[in-house]
């Protein structure tokens, strides 16, 4: 991997970009799995596979979907590391030439700028167990809104990752090392909390089967309602009332079968319903219109597809930029072995640990009387705890859990894809800087509700980038690449005026792909599925204008 005194002094190098050496590659397996621990034990992934219940499925079928979705976008990432491996050079670098040494810009600055969203969600969540800990040491009562100390406890898990980006690759690598055992045992511990306060591992299980059926749904006979129960069986809401037309009626007494007298117009619309225990009062649940069979069949299947779409999304940014973390590693052997041990498995124990600790939670809790109001992530589900100390504890495993994913999968891509569009002038911690500040421009605070809605939208874009890059990798060059040409303006992959048009046209057509779904009502399969249509059109486009080139 020599470079001639040309291409060290051409403006697309830096030492930052320059090709990774064997004796400076310390990234060995464990290192690789422990990576992803750390960017898989994470508040989304909770937050995912805990949704998952929310949106109608079986614990066993989250689970499935999880495991399909982690194992499908595995495949890629493996492919796409082989190049870091072999090269030792990372993504935008690599990208140059598929995409050309100026278009790799496009792709590599969008990839970074998702990841830039995805760092101020994170940093978001982190702040939040910050100012969860700072709320508990001063004995005061959080607030659910904004607030000023939610802010400072934003600024303050910024900062902290910002102190690993300016320390460098190796200290991202010691903390993803350091924490991967601390976060697995903190899904054990998980785990047995909501075994030991339910009564048994199984009895949970048992209990989740009703979270798969709607809260209150309109039948011939009235509304049937679907509360939870406690850990004995018995249904914790004892009163209801309704809310028609804006206009609260007054709390009745639950019927024992579970279905409350209601007639309504076929056009008139579907009221709300409140339900009561005590002291504990419910959020207001919209009754649903009941479905055919065959609705409910063909709603299960887009189901299916949308978050199979928005698993294998979840991880599209890092199947593209994985030669980032892979050119740190020696062999291929490592970076497969690595990514397999550590992406799937991590996957499904932890949505395993979200899925099992949020059904042992709604059952645990009084005041949890329906589905909907169930803490659906481990901040607000630490933060209904009674012991000050335990919270404090818990919520330090938390911005242990958020830092150690953001670092890893936040940082790295788009400080290198920054630092690529001036390799002189920006270093990788500049560009690191660069992306923790637009982290703060896109206002988390108010993206924290629409991920799984934008990971299905992201994957329109990135499925076509990592298809051109597989593509012309394996497929037209035959893992075959001038690393010298790289780093040269007047190389091969200069294309025209650096920009490689067979790539972009084919960007263009699956990205068209997945959006006319998104438009188009009868085609909204291809938005669905997104992630699997733009990357197949992308695919087939690209070798179709590229074959000649072999």
């Amino acid at each position: 991997m020599h470079l001639s005194d040309k291409a060290k002094s051409s403006h697309l190098y830096s030492e930052d970009l320059r090709p990774t050496p064997m004796e400076e590659r310390h990234w060995g397996t464990w290192d690789l799995a422990a990576i992803w621990v750390g960017m898989a034990v994470c508040i989304p992934t909770y937050l995912l596979a805990s949704y998952m219940i929310k949106d109608g499925f079986s614990w066993l079928e989250a689970i499935f979907i999880i495991a399909l979705g982690n194992i499908i976008v595995t495949i890629p990432m493996v492919l796409n590391g082989h190049a870091g491996v072999k090269y030792g050079v990372p993504f935008p670098v690599i990208g140059r030439s598929s995409f050309g040494i100026n278009g790799i810009h496009i792709p590599s600055v969008l990839r970074g700028l998702v990841a830039c969203g995805w760092f101020g969600i994170q940093c978001w969540i982190g702040g939040l167990a910050v100012y969860s800990i700072g709320t508990t040491l001063m004995g005061i009562e959080p607030d659910t809104a904004l607030t000023f100390g939610k802010f400072i406890g934003f600024a303050i898990f910024w900062l902290l990752n910002v102190y690993f980006i300016w320390n460098g690759m190796e200290s991202i690598r010691w903390i993803e090392k350091s924490t991967a055992p601390i976060l697995l045992i903190m899904g054990i511990l998980l785990i047995i909390w909501g075994a030991t306060n339910v009564g048994s591992f199984s009895k949970v299980l048992e209990n989740s089967n009703q979270y798969a059926v709607p809260t209150a749904v309109m039948s011939d006979k009235g509304i049937a309602i679907n509360t939870i129960t406690d850990k004995d069986g018995n249904k914790k809401a004892q009163e209801y009332r309704l809310i028609t037309n804006g206009k609260e009626g007054n709390w009745q007494k639950i019927p024992a079968n579970q279905i409350i007298p209601f007639s309504s117009n076929v056009n008139a619309e579907l009221p709300a319903i409140q339900f009561k225990a005590n002291d504990a009062i419910s959020s207001q649940v919209a009754v649903q219109a009941a479905k055919t069979d065959n609705e409910q069949q063909g709603s299960r299947f887009w189901k299916y597809l949308m978050w199979l779409t928005a698993m294998v999304g979840f991880w599209a940014t890092m199947a593209i930029s994985i030669a980032d973390i892979t050119r740190h590693s020696k062999t291929q052997k490592e970076q497969v072995a690595g990514q397999f041990i550590g992406l799937p498995t991590t996957m499904i124990l932890y949505s395993f640990v979200g899925i099992f600790v949020t059904c042992a939670a709604a059952t645990i809790f009084n005041d949890v009387l329906v589905l909907e109001d169930s803490p659906w992530d481990p901040v607000t589900l630490i933060g209904k705890l009674d012991n000050p100390w335990v919270i404090v504890l818990a919520q330090i495993f938390m911005i242990i859990a958020t830092l150690s994913t953001n670092i890893a999968a936040n940082v790295i891509a788009p400080a290198n894809a920054f630092s690529n569009i001036s390799p002189k002038n920006i270093s990788f911690q500049k560009g690191g800087i660069i992306a923790a500040i637009i982290g703060i421009i896109t206002c988390p605070w108010w993206l924290m509700d629409e991920i799984s809605g934008l990971l299905i939208f992201v994957s329109s874009f990135l499925g076509p980038i990592l298809a051109i890059l597989i593509g012309d990798y394996f497929f037209i060059r035959k893992t075959a690449i001038s690393t010298e040409d790289l780093f040269l303006t007047d190389g091969k992959y200069t294309y025209q005026n650096g920009y490689n048009i067979k790539a972009f046209i084919a960007f263009i057509a699956g990205v068209a792909t997945a959006l006319i779904g998104y438009f188009v009502p009868s085609l909204s399969v291809l938005y669905s599925s997104s992630w699997f249509s733009s990357f197949a059109v992308s695919l087939l486009v690209y070798y179709l204008f590229s074959y000649r080139d072999r």
